[in-house]
């Protein structure tokens, strides 16, 4: 059976600091304001996770513009955060992105979205970095009402994709992610973007870790 790969899009495919040029103006702390909103972000999505209080990414992402807005006192108003929302509809890809994705969809694999994200934007942001061809689809956690690293999104996504658990696997920059794929029973490649991320000591490791999506095909078996 051909092996399915689903990629995380939101800062393993597509760079959520694209997000600097417009934060710049509008605020002079964008590099600040970009990481508490991206942690924000998440954090949003693992407290309704266990709340049971679901909203979709968007929400998320809305809630913590504001809350970052709030913190540092940057008094954005409505037409500033919905430019800002909208930047968030066309960040681009990594620059190791498109002829990654060739080679593996050219080696035979399946090639899947696989996000927090509605697969409406989604699709929309793998349409803008011009990627969207080498995908066969996008599965979004939309469709189970809930975030990763809950294991019924990893078992929706090999049930989506009528992959074999043996044969699904989660590539990642989020450490959280891959944890979650491999505590579901998927393989999981963990794509180390920054050397300043360190991997939770969990005892639950990555299949494979690699530095760069162009290591990817040749790991993978």
């Amino acid at each position: 059976m051909s092996i399915t790969l689903g990629f995380d899009i939101y800062g393993t495919l597509i760079d959520t600091q694209g997000v600097l040029t417009k934060l710049a103006e509008y605020t002079g702390q964008s590099t600040e304001f970009s990481r508490i909103w991206r942690e924000k972000q998440l954090e949003y999505t693992f407290r309704r996770g266990l709340m049971r209080r679901y909203e979709n990414f968007a929400v998320c992402t809305r809630n913590a513009l504001d809350y970052t807005d709030s913190l540092l006192n940057t008094s954005l108003d409505d037409e500033a955060k919905q430019a800002l929302m909208e930047a968030y509809r066309v960040l681009p890809a990594f620059d190791d992105v498109v002829e990654s994705l060739a080679v593996a969809k050219e080696a035979g694999f399946r090639l899947f979205g696989f996000s927090n994200g509605l697969a409406s934007a989604v699709q929309g942001l793998l349409e803008h970095a011009g990627i969207s061809d080498y995908f066969e689809g996008v599965v979004s956690v939309d469709e189970v009402q809930t975030f990763k690293p809950n294991p019924d999104v990893y078992h929706h996504f090999i049930k989506t994709t009528g992959a074999a658990p043996e044969n699904a696997w989660l590539v990642s920059s989020n450490p959280f992610d891959v944890m979650g794929a491999v505590n579901a029973g998927m393989k999981a490649a963990w794509l180390q973007r920054s050397h300043n991320v360190v991997f939770d000591p969990w005892g639950i490791e990555p299949t494979i870790s690699i530095k760069s999506l162009a290591e990817l095909p040749e790991l993978i078996s």
